[in-house]
């Protein structure tokens, strides 16, 4: 059953591509279109910029790039983009939405576990990562690199963008009823308000040792953004560990990964996304919200029991974190139609049936 409402599945962002209305400068990659999204890949150069900006209703991003680019530089063969810096890059994808149809931007969730921050920008935009319905025109990726310098090239995949058509958000009756038939989360009273269910955090520990999260090291050496298990764990981390006291002080602007207490399940007919915890709770934030594709943590897709990884910050004080703490909050869209493939059922999945891990970057020992 299709719906005339919601997610565009894999096989529809691929009749985008069929149609027009999704164009590359290249032919795409075999693994390109994820069972709810589609990776961006980044174009021939960078643009390091003075600050961040917004286009503005009256402005192209390349008229603002005119103003306000410093250099150029070639990412054909790779490339060094230095933390605290700013970057545009054009991305090899472009637009032509039908009149109906919107879009919206996440980093993917390697790009966060790095500390990557990423926005997708379109000409006459006032916010980023969100594609008016009915867009035609470029898409650009703003990076700046928070933690660690990383080396990206021409074709590296930070963001991922999502289609979708209409009102396809889940209101709170709907997520109690899903929750009731699906078990969204491993919590037998969940908390549903504000349009999501929430997240807590695990600062309890796992293992012998009672491993509880990550902060990422200062002045570290480069990572490649395109290798897998290429870097040693201890040159970029200081693994976190439980003393018994469940809770965790976390120090102003520093990066942390750490992991949801509760399991989450994504089912196959819905499409969820991880959104920040009102800031009014307390001075952190999660870092960067996150697409969940349709089968994350579906048994039936080898994710029974995939939990949340979490990349978090503190601003201007420290602040206390204690085990059970309300973190985050998932929101669920609907579908339009089931998707071909789910996430983790041979799609090459890095990150289901997770607990807490680290990017795919890092190998331990």
């Amino acid at each position: 059953m299709t719906r005339t409402t919601g997610i565009l599945s894999d096989s529809a962002i691929d009749t985008l591509f069929g149609e027009g209305r999704l164009m590359s400068e290249i032919m795409l990659d075999h693994d390109q279109i994820q069972p709810a999204s589609l990776d961006l890949r980044l174009g021939a150069k960078a643009l390091r910029v003075r600050a961040s900006f917004m286009p503005g209703r009256a402005h192209t991003v390349a008229d603002k790039l005119e103003r306000l680019t410093l250099h150029e530089i070639d990412l054909e063969n790779g490339a060094v983009l230095e933390t605290g810096c700013v970057y545009i890059v054009p991305l090899m994808e472009s637009l032509d939405l039908p009149a109906a149809m919107s879009a919206s931007a996440n980093p993917k969730s390697s790009t966060g576990r790095l500390d990557i921050f990423t926005r997708v920008m379109v000409d006459y935009a006032q916010e980023f990562d969100k594609i008016p319905a009915g867009y035609k025109g470029p898409l650009y990726l703003e990076i700046s690199p928070r933690t660690f310098p990383v080396i990206v090239r021409r074709g590296s995949r930070l963001s991922q963008i999502r289609f979708r058509v209409g009102q396809a958000l889940l209101g709170e009756r709907e997520l109690l009823d899903l929750h009731a038939a699906e078990t969204l989360v491993a919590s037998e009273a969940p908390n549903v308000s504000g349009g999501g269910i929430a997240l807590s955090i695990d600062l309890k520990g796992t293992g012998a040792d009672g491993l509880i999260g990550y902060r990422g090291k200062h002045h570290t050496g480069v990572i490649d953004v395109d290798k897998k298990a290429a870097h040693d764990v201890l040159d970029f981390w200081e693994p976190l560990y439980s003393r018994g006291a469940d809770e965790l002080i976390l120090d102003p602007d520093e990066f942390y990964i750490l992991v949801s207490n509760e399991a989450v399940h994504v089912p196959p007919l819905y499409a969820a996304e991880m959104t920040p915890y009102d800031p009014l709770v307390g001075e952190f934030r999660v870092h960067y919200a996150g697409f969940f594709d349709p089968g994350f943590g579906h048994a039936a897709a080898g994710g029974s029991g995939s939990r949340a990884v979490l990349e978090v910050r503190s601003h201007e004080v420290p602040f206390i974190l204690e085990h059970g703490q309300v973190i985050g909050r998932l929101v669920y869209e609907h579908m339009q139609e089931r998707p071909e493939g789910l996430y983790g059922s041979g799609l090459g999945s890095n990150y289901q049936a997770q607990g807490l891990k680290l990017s795919k970057h890092f190998r331990l020992g």
